[in-house]
């Protein structure tokens, strides 16, 4: 089992600390997350139907129809190495975890940051999140763009996992959905706070959406989640808003990691802290009842955005008892 945020219950029985005392900014998600309508009696009587606007919904957002609905992101993480072909895979770490777990039957190798330009001569299959989950990183269009040419054009795969890239839509490879040689994913869990509805998307050539398709089955999404996932894309309004809030909560949570002596880098929905002490401030804020994502190689922690002005008090409060030894 592989660990993730939000583990909330666990570190409440660890800590002795009742759920509802904790902060948890270990999860990345929008705290403000999307305000679903109330759904509908049939969505939970009828089985689901591919005709109810979804795939509209996320074609107009996403800027491509090139897709294939999901149960979020990990299905298709699971099912990519059953389906691309190639037998020298590069994996970025560090990175989510579960692409490296998904692509261990095939002997991947991992490949860091600064290593990746070379790495494509010898690869058939670069795996790479963007920005990169933990650590913030980002990487050029033209950089991507390159990557994926050279891949390419001797029948490789850059696979792009688009996770946290909603606040920076302009960043996307999504426009280029459907090219030989290129799959992204994208969901809702993220940017909308919709993580517990499960949706997400696949976008890649046919022949390689049929074949995801074949293996996952039919009825992919709940009748329910397919509800909450148009009804949120389909609200440019809240979108635009959505951004303007997550960008801003972003600045003032990297200021505040800052101020505390904690450099900070990442896009607008968490800060990473690179630090040998990472083990020691996890500890500490979580004995504060703060529940934060802590990483052991190499050695750093997460900061989710606090949800109200009560959780930014009690982060810069439990912060500064940290940087006094308190």
């Amino acid at each position: 089992m592989l660990e993730h945020g939000g583990r909330l219950r666990r570190a409440a029985a660890r800590y002795d600390i009742p759920l509802a005392d904790w902060l948890d900014l270990s999860t990345g998600l929008n705290p403000h997350g999307y305000p679903v309508p109330p759904v509908p009696a049939d969505a939970w009587l009828r089985l689901p139907e591919d005709d109810d606007g979804l795939e509209a919904a996320a074609a107009h957002y996403y800027g491509s129809a090139q897709l294939l609905p999901v149960a979020g992101s990990q299905p298709a993480i699971q099912a990519l190495p059953a389906v691309l072909q190639g037998e020298r895979v590069r994996v970025l770490t560090p990175g989510y975890a579960e692409h490296a777990h998904a692509w261990r039957d095939r002997h991947a190798r991992a490949v860091e940051a600064d290593a990746i330009d070379a790495a494509v001569a010898h690869s058939d299959i670069l795996v790479l999140v963007q920005p990169n989950n933990p650590t913030g990183v980002h990487y050029g269009r033209e950089r991507l763009l390159d990557w994926h040419g050279r891949l390419a054009r001797r029948g490789g795969w850059l696979v792009v996992d688009e996770a946290f890239i909603d606040t920076t839509p302009e960043r996307s490879l999504v426009p280029l959905a459907g090219t030989q040689g290129l799959v992204v994913l994208r969901s809702l869990g993220k940017f909308f706070g919709l993580a517990g509805a499960r949706v997400g998307f696949v976008f890649a050539p046919p022949a390689v959406r049929t074949a995801l398709a074949e293996r996952l089955g039919p009825w992919t999404l709940s009748g329910p989640a397919r509800w909450a996932a148009r009804h949120a894309l389909a609200d440019d309004g809240w979108q635009a808003q959505a951004r303007c809030t997550l960008q801003a909560a972003g600045a003032r949570l990297k200021d505040l990691l800052d101020a505390h002596g904690l450099p900070a880098c990442g896009p607008a929905l968490f800060k990473y802290v690179a630090s040998a002490q990472a083990a020691g401030l996890h500890e500490a804020l979580a004995r504060e009842g703060i529940l934060i994502r802590r990483f052991d190689t190499p050695p750093g922690v997460r900061f989710g955005l606090p949800p109200d002005e009560a959780g930014w008090a009690r982060l810069d409060a439990a912060l500064a008892r940290h940087a006094r030894g308190g």
